[in-house]
C-alpha cells in the first residue's frame, strides 16, 4: 500500500493560511503526503471561511465541488471557522462531508493522536496557534502571534466562535520565525496591537515583538491595527523597521455610524493620525478597509466617506458592502439600507479609490525601489502585503527570496514594472 495523500484548500484570511501551514506540518508529521489532484487524495480538507455571507457560501460551493471530485473511499473534511461556528448544523447540512472539524479537533486519517499521560498538563489535543510549522517554502510568511479578540464591533461574529483574545509568548513566535526560514514575516491576530494584553505585567505592548522578530529577518509588516491603538512608540517602531506599511482597520468614518458600530475614531482623527505618520516617514503606504451599507448609513455618511477616501489619499482601500451576521449587535438596528444602493454606494468609492491608487503607481515611476524577489518575475517593495496588494513584475532571471535595486519603469492599475 502506497503514501497515504491529502488535499488542502484554504478559504478566507491570511489567519486560515497559517492554520492551514500547521495542519500541513500535522499531517506531514502523520506520515501524510500533499497532493494537488483533490481526485488522488485519501483526504480532503477544507479550511473554510465565515466572516461574510459571500465567504459562507464559497465555502459550500468548494466543499460540493471537491466531493464531486473524490474517489470511493477517499474522507472529506470541513475545518476553519465555518466549522467551528455551525458545527452540527453544517454537518447535518452537507451530508457529502465525513467530519466538521472545528477549531481543537485533530485532522487525521487513520490513527488519532497519543493520550496525553497522567503527568502531562489536561491540554486541547490539537492547539493550531502553538502546533510547529515547517519552513516556508517562498520568501515570505505569515506569523499568527494570538487568536480571538476581546473587542465587541457591531458587525463582527468572530469572537463568537473564535473567542476571547489569547496571545502566545514571544518565544513561541519567534521560534516560529526562524523555523520558517524566510526574509519577510507578516504579523496577524484578529487584533493585532492588543498583543499581549491577556498576559499581564511584561507582555502588554507588541512593540517589544516587532523589535525582536525584525532583529531576526530583513521585513516584518503589520496587517490589521485598530486605529486607537497606534501610538507614537507604535508608529515609531514600524517605521524602524523599513518597512513603513500601516493596514488600519477604520470600517468607517461618520460619527454617528462609527457609534452604531460600535467602533472608536472618526475620519478627522484618522487624517490627523496618518498625516502625523507621513511627516515621520514620507515614504510610509496605507491600506484600509471599509463596510458601505451598514444599518443606518446615511448620504451625508456615505458623503464624510467620500470626503475622507480622497482626503486620505491611501495607497489601497477595500470596500465591502454590509453583510448581516447572526448574533452580532448589528441585527438589532434599524435602517436597513437598499441593496441596490448600498451596491451603488460600493461602486463609487471602488472607482474613486481605484483613480487614487493608479496615480500613486504612476507617482513611483522612475524611482528607484528595493525589491524582494516572491518568484521568478514577481517581487515586491515595502508598499504590497503579498497576495492582497499590487506586484512588481521584475526581470525573471532574478532568483526568488534576493532583494534587489531596481528602477520603477510603468505602472498598470495596481502593479507596477521594474527593472
Amino acid at each position: 500500500m502506497g503514501e497515504e495523500t491529502y488535499h488542502l484548500v484554504t478559504l478566507g484570511c491570511p489567519k486560515n493560511q497559517v492554520d492551514s501551514d500547521k495542519l500541513a506540518g500535522t499531517l506531514a508529521a502523520d506520515g501524510m503526503a500533499s497532493t494537488d489532484s483533490p481526485a488522488e487524495a485519501d483526504l480532503i480538507i477544507v479550511n473554510s471561511c465565515a466572516f461574510i455571507a459571500d465567504a459562507r457560501q464559497e465555502s459550500v460551493d468548494t466543499v460540493l465541488a471537491l466531493a464531486d471530485l473524490r474517489r470511493d473511499g477517499a474522507r472529506l473534511v470541513v475545518t476553519g471557522c465555518m466549522a467551528e461556528r455551525y458545527g452540527d448544523e453544517l454537518a447535518e447540512a452537507l451530508p457529502e462531508v465525513d467530519s466538521v472539524a472545528g477549531f481543537g479537533v485533530p485532522v487525521v486519517l487513520g490513527r488519532r493522536p497519543d493520550s496525553p499521560s497522567d503527568s502531562e498538563p489536561s491540554l486541547p489535543l490539537f492547539d493550531l496557534l502553538n502546533l510547529p510549522r515547517p519552513a516556508s517554502t517562498r520568501p515570505w510568511a505569515y506569523v499568527k502571534i494570538a487568536e480571538g479578540c476581546d473587542r465587541a464591533c457591531g458587525f463582527c461574529a468572530i469572537p463568537t466562535f473564535r473567542g476571547p483574545q489569547r496571545s502566545r509568548s514571544i518565544d513561541s513566535i519567534l521560534e516560529e520565525v526562524d523555523a520558517l526560514e524566510v526574509r519577510e514575516v507578516v504579523l496577524v491576530a484578529q487584533d493585532l496591537a492588543a498583543y499581549g494584553r491577556d498576559q499581564g505585567e511584561g507582555e502588554r505592548s507588541i512593540v517589544p515583538l516587532v523589535e525582536a522578530v525584525a532583529g531576526r529577518v530583513d521585513r516584518v509588516r503589520l496587517l490589521y491595527l485598530y486605529p486607537s491603538d497606534l501610538n507614537d512608540r507604535l508608529v515609531d517602531t514600524i517605521c524602524a523597521t523599513g518597512v513603513p506599511y500601516f493596514d488600519l482597520s477604520l470600517q468607517h468614518v461618520s460619527p454617528p455610524l462609527m457609534r452604531r458600530m460600535r467602533r472608536w475614531g472618526d475620519g478627522n482623527r484618522f487624517l490627523e493620525r496618518i498625516g502625523h505618520i507621513r511627516s515621520v516617514e514620507p515614504e510610509a503606504a496605507f491600506r484600509s478597509n471599509f463596510i458601505v451599507g451598514y444599518p443606518g448609513e446615511t448620504e451625508e455618511d456615505h458623503d464624510a466617506l467620500l470626503e475622507f477616501v480622497a482626503a486620505a489619499d491611501l495607497d489601497w482601500c477595500g470596500f465591502f458592502t454590509y453583510s448581516e451576521e447572526e448574533g452580532t449587535y448589528a441585527t438589532t438596528l434599524d435602517g436597513a439600507v437598499d441593496s441596490a444602493l448600498a451596491a451603488e454606494r460600493l461602486r463609487e468609492l471602488g472607482e474613486m479609490q481605484d483613480r487614487i491608487t493608479a496615480a500613486r503607481r504612476d507617482a513611483l515611476i522612475g524611482r528607484q525601489v528595493s525589491v524582494l524577489v516572491d518568484e521568478p518575475g514577481i517581487g515586491r517593495t515595502h508598499r504590497e502585503a503579498p497576495e492582497i496588494d499590487g506586484i512588481v513584475t521584475v526581470p525573471a532571471d532574478l532568483p526568488a527570496g534576493q532583494f534587489v535595486d531596481l528602477t520603477v519603469t510603468g505602472a498598470i492599475g495596481p502593479d507596477l514594472a521594474a527593472a
